[in-house]
């Protein structure tokens, strides 16, 4: 999959509610109120991500789940990158 050029990405946030450029991937930090909540969005990522066969880089910090999306093996942001953002923006 070809990695996307910056206006592709500038193109494709402007879509994305919440969504930052961090070098080569897409950023959103997702808050909870509590630690539970937090855990369970996490375990609602796991079979979007796995149908998708692409898995996010994720933080966890009490009620605050960091998300990044990049394409590691092709070296920066794809519209995988941005199918997965979509599809976990439908299970928040």
């Amino acid at each position: 999959m070809p990695v996307l050029t910056f206006e592709q990405v500038q193109d494709r946030l402007a879509t994305l509610d919440g969504w930052e450029l961090q070098g080569d991937a897409i950023q959103r930090i997702f808050k909870f109120k509590n630690f539970i909540e937090a855990i369970a969005f996490v375990n609602r990522i796991v079979e979007p991500a796995e149908a998708a066969d692409h898995h996010p880089d994720l933080s966890i910090s009490y009620n605050k789940v960091t998300v990044n999306l990049t394409t590691h093996d092709a070296g920066g942001l794809t519209e995988k990158d941005f199918d997965l953002a979509q599809a976990i923006a439908s299970v928040v």
